[in-house]
């Protein structure tokens, strides 16, 4: 399924329809670690604002200023490179001085601060995003969209992964079915077509869940996503307590990250997973066969702290915070159609 034909939370259709991302700069991504520097150490920690630039290229180019290998440069996440985005870099001096980072010599890359730390940065070692987005050339039912966020605000919306997860035209679902067949790719390509795989069969699970109106509450057999973490447990009977721990954003329903065996969820919710994995036969085979575990993530995004305003007529900016591996494109989608899809 595209973005578009992904069932919608908060009505059949969105109230607008606009366009994101007519500037970078209508798509901005500050990075949230979770902690804080140690203050000394090897590594330098540099905190980077980048604009037209991916987070590969931006990490080999500060390895070569540095003049150490590229596999010295760490970062905790790739950030989109049409946007502006701030992140976090670790460099690896081993003993080095830092070099002058306000000579880094790219115009659209900017060091703004460099501090040091003991250990260098990890892939996935990030608490979240926040974003703030400007939609422009909108139309639609103004009162309507105000009605929508504020329902996104209290219930959240569905956490599909966006588009660009599958990237463009969904090529990554083809690559994984050629490779599942026997078609021999690199390692790192490896898995990102692992993880396109996982993510459509997810996203089907949870396209039925929101066509049934259980995307924010249990079917029987659930299991549950605790709010934070990778953790998970259940199924249990559904009681008040886990009521109220729903209610205050505590625990989210959850779908599967296909893998190896059988899924853990029981009754009406393992049915449901086990049908659509059955539909997608070869890529659920395909990521067992490559020994992938089998995972939860939530079926629910409760965006952190969310805030709109009407720039003008036609432009409406939404400001707001994502844990870490949630997409900003599928808030946008909820209150505007046709919106591009971008990079969280």
């Amino acid at each position: 399924m595209s973005s578009s034909e992904l069932p919608f939370a908060h009505g059949n259709v969105p109230p607008l329809t606009a366009s994101l991302r007519s500037t970078p700069e209508d798509f901005v991504v500050e990075e949230i670690l979770g902690y804080d520097a140690d203050g000394s150490g090897e590594h330098a920690l540099l905190w980077v604002e980048k604009r037209g630039a991916n987070t590969d290229w931006v990490a080999r180019e500060l390895a070569k200023f540095a003049g150490v290998p590229p596999l010295a440069v760490g970062y905790a996440g790739l950030k989109d490179r049409n946007a502006v985005t701030r992140q976090t870099f670790s460099v690896q001096l081993a003993g080095k001085p830092d070099p002058d980072w306000s000579a880094f010599p790219h115009a659209d890359v900017k060091v703004l601060a460099s501090t040091r730390h003991g250990r260098k940065l990890k892939r996935g070692a990030l608490r979240g995003n926040r974003f703030v987005l400007v939609l422009r050339e909108v139309r639609g039912e103004r009162e309507r969209a105000g009605q929508v966020l504020a329902a996104i605000a209290a219930r959240g919306v569905p956490n599909y992964f966006g588009e660009q997860r599958f990237g463009r035209e969904g090529g990554n679902l083809a690559q994984a079915r050629a490779m599942f067949a026997g078609r021999r790719v690199d390692r790192d390509k490896r898995g990102f077509l692992l993880s396109a795989a996982r993510s459509q069969i997810f996203n089907s699970v949870l396209a039925a869940r929101v066509e049934r109106g259980a995307w924010d509450a249990p079917l029987d057999g659930e299991i549950w996503s605790l709010a934070g973490s990778r953790s998970w447990f259940g199924p249990e009977p559904y009681t008040d307590v886990l009521a109220q721990r729903l209610a205050s954003g505590d625990i989210h329903p959850s779908g599967p990250l296909w893998g190896q065996g059988e899924p853990p969820t029981t009754g009406e919710a393992g049915a449901l997973e086990r049908d659509i994995a059955a539909a997608h036969a070869d890529l659920a085979e395909g990521v067992a066969a490559a020994r992938m575990d089998q995972e939860r993530r939530p079926l629910r995004l409760l965006p952190k702290d969310l805030r709109w305003r009407w720039l003008a007529d036609d432009a409406l900016e939404l400001a707001f915070e994502l844990p870490a591996g949630a997409y900003a494109t599928v808030v946008a989608r909820e209150v505007a159609a046709q919106a591009e899809a971008l990079s969280s």
